[in-house]
């Protein structure tokens, strides 16, 4: 069954756009425009009845000669930008994720850090050094004490202590990784890898790679990895094969999934999940019990991220 939700938001980085979709029919309702290139990436916190939308930049990873400098507040309610976060001196805004503490922590690619910004105020209050040149993608233990870092090109990731504001230091992966996801208890680390379509299960508290485990059924690298709310699933999007694998985290069975052309970021809904396909402007909607493909629907010119609230 699919779960009850308010309103449906999409980040359409090809068309740099924000729309908002409705729930049940997915036809597009408002279209939000006007935004520098270009927005990247969602946080999506309806309690606060917020989303958190940034500028990355015209560029690519590790190719942004323009990078953005801001991180949109979106008003669900009223479908407008509330606020604009100027993240200056930092540059290149790319993954966004609500702390424990009750701060937003965003990673600042060109810059090589994670800014912590009050949601009170709509202001940076610190940054923390991520010990790379590169930070891309981050994600926060569940009891907010650690945050990990992809630095794509270094093969490492980075262990940040959230509460002194401090980095501990770097895990080394055996290839490139394009992608990171932390399991609910924080004890395992999925770093996704850049050149072969492979999984390195890092061990937290051993804090050293323990397993790498193939996708089976993705011939190229993967890009995205999420846990379901539950930690019963990892997802993972293959925008180098348009497939999304679900994998069972008790037996890691695995279901490799055809979705459409270069797929990325994710979001559950019940027992659905929904992936966003840049390439064609379409998204996607998974039955998780049934691992099928059961319906797609045209959203903007290219969605990179979707979510609910």
């Amino acid at each position: 069954m699919a779960a009850e939700t308010k309103g449906m938001i999409a980040v359409d980085k090809i068309g740099a756009k924000i729309l908002f979709i409705n729930p049940k029919t997915y036809e597009t309702e408002t279209v939000l425009d006007g935004f520098q290139r270009t927005v990247h990436e969602l946080l999506v916190m309806p309690e606060a009845g917020v989303a958190y939308v940034p500028i990355f930049g015209d560029g690519i990873h590790g190719r942004n000669p323009n990078p953005g400098r801001t991180l949109h507040v979106i008003d669900l309610d009223k479908r407008m930008v509330a606020a604009d976060i100027d993240l200056s001196p930092f540059s290149a805004p790319h993954t966004v994720r609500r702390g424990a503490d009750g701060l937003v922590y965003i990673t600042c690619e060109n810059s090589a850090v994670v800014a912590a910004i009050d949601p009170k105020i709509n202001q940076v209050v610190f940054a923390i050094d991520s010990g790379s040149t590169n930070a891309h993608r981050l994600c926060i233990s569940g009891d907010g004490k650690r945050l990990y870092t992809d630095n794509e090109e270094d093969a490492t990731v980075s262990v940040i202590d959230v509460r002194n504001r401090k980095l501990l230091g770097k895990i080394k992966t055996p290839q490139a990784i394009a992608g990171i996801a932390v399991s609910a208890d924080g004890g395992t680390v999925v770093a996704v890898g850049d050149v072969d379509p492979v999984l390195f299960m890092i061990d937290t508290a051993k804090g050293e790679v323990v397993r790498t485990l193939p996708l089976e059924g993705v011939p190229k690298p993967a890009q995205i990895a999420r846990y379901s709310p539950d930690g019963a699933l990892l997802c993972v999007s293959s925008l180098n094969s348009d497939m999304v694998s679900i994998i069972d985290t008790r037996t890691w069975k695995q279901d490799a999934i055809k979705v459409g052309s270069q797929p990325m970021d994710m979001a559950f809904r019940g027992d659905e999940l929904f992936v966003a396909c840049q390439g064609d402007g379409s998204i996607h909607v998974i039955d998780i019990p049934g691992r099928r493909n059961k319906q797609s629907f045209k959203a903007g010119t290219g969605c990179e991220s979707v979510g609910f609230f």
